[in-house]
């Protein structure tokens, strides 16, 4: 009873550290435009500080992953809050966009310590049903986005200021560091008890981890590079972004906690062919909807993107768990890459769609919606390529009939 009761605390308690990061994204998307007119940042601008809000993530991976092994998820998790407590203290603290670009860097940094500590430790903690309980994990990134977009919001409409909505994520964050304290981390299960070379050697030997890695990439920036620019872009879609934002993440997040007998149906690869689909039609639809529709198509991408993040840390840990706590975070941490390499990109985008648009004679809000409506289309290329690489990966795993 005593080493259930432990189980689930450091579940319970990785669910709120995953709430912080999440905090991190919905706050970060329903701050964009007091930031514009606090500070005059450019749309370039807020590429780049959404790319900073990303790119720590894979660089903590890259050191969490390889370090798991000896210092296991208790002292990463440490790291995690420490990281998480300055960026927090020092983004408030901000004045130029200079000192907010690096204090964001801690706050992503600490994100991805999070996720090399956590993933492993519920894949060690629940070794007969990793997909159902990574899945219910993963509940709190968009039930997280939604909260955290709601706060925004709800802040704003009261006068709050931009950095009392970032003050809100000490909130999450003391509450995993306390339920932390004083609990007894469970051992690795065998077959993750690899050295990390030996995880290291099983990463390299393996095409079908290389080519999620490729996937990984480009799932992330699917689900997470539409929405952390979804105020931006949907600003005069006649739809509330912030709305938007926190309809798709409260779907997404009561998808994953009942993913369990849709991944026992159609396994791992069909859940994930059948998101690339669905994700795919959603943007292009989002692309051309104005008022209520724009709803409409926000559900659709809700059920598409709803399974891209576990599954695909499932399918590392099932199919190829050989990899170990470095596969899983190492994964993670390149899905994070992609997306902060495509933040600049998208924010370029709109810049040059608007002025593509402006030539054509629109103004005013038709043209910011000219605009965000050609940047989404853009998007939406990136779940039709995964279709055909999804397609591929369930032929092979249906045809082998075992681990990749």
């Amino acid at each position: 009873m005593e080493n259930q009761l432990n189980r689930n605390r450091l579940f319970i308690a990785s669910c709120f550290a995953l709430l912080t990061t999440a905090f991190a994204f919905g706050i970060r998307a329903g701050i964009m435009n007091d930031l514009v007119t606090d500070m005059s940042l450019s749309d370039q601008q807020l590429g780049w500080i959404n790319f900073m809000g990303i790119f720590g993530f894979p660089i903590a991976t890259l050191v969490g992953g390889p370090l798991y092994n000896s210092l296991g998820p208790k002292k990463i998790g440490n790291i995690a809050f420490l990281c998480h407590f300055i960026g927090i203290t020092f983004s408030i603290l901000s004045n130029s966009f200079y000192t907010l670009f690096f204090s964001t860097f801690f706050i992503s940094f600490a994100n991805g310590m999070v996720e090399a500590a956590y993933n492993p430790l519920i894949a060690s903690m629940y070794t007969s049903n990793r997909a159902t309980m990574l899945n219910r994990f993963h509940v709190w990134f968009p039930g997280g986005i939604a909260i955290g977009s709601l706060i925004a919001l709800s802040l704003g409409l009261l006068g709050g200021s931009w950095q009392i909505k970032i003050a809100v994520m000490y909130v999450p964050a003391f509450t995993y560091f306390l339920l932390f304290r004083g609990q007894a981390f469970p051992e690795a299960p065998k077959e993750t008890t690899m050295s990390t070379a030996d995880n290291l050697k099983a990463i390299m030997s393996s095409p079908i981890y290389w080519l999620m890695l490729v996937c990984m990439a480009l799932t992330a920036t699917t689900e997470l590079g539409t929405q952390s620019w979804v105020e931006r872009i949907l600003a005069n879609s006649g739809a509330q972004p912030l709305l938007v934002l926190a309809l798709v993440t409260v779907l997404m997040a009561v998808g994953r906690m009942f993913a369990g007998p849709l991944i026992h149906r159609l396994n791992i690869t069909g859940v994930l062919l059948g998101s690339a689909i669905i994700s795919a039609l959603a943007i292009f639809m989002m692309s051309m909807a104005t008022g209520p529709m724009v709803y409409v198509a926000a559900v659709l991408f809700a059920i598409g993107v709803c399974y891209f993040w576990p599954n695909m840390i499932s399918f590392v840990a099932d199919y190829l768990p050989k990899t170990g706590a470095l596969g899983m975070s190492l994964i993670g941490g390149v899905g994070m890459l992609g997306l902060s390499i495509f933040q600049p990109i998208i924010g370029g985008w709109i810049e040059g769609h608007r002025a593509v648009k402006s030539a054509e004679g629109l103004t005013g809000e038709a043209l910011e919606l000219a605009a965000g409506q050609a940047t989404l289309a853009n998007i939406a290329i990136i779940p039709t390529l995964l279709i055909g690489v999804f397609l591929f990966l369930f032929l092979y795993v249906r045809k082998n009939k075992t681990h990749a």
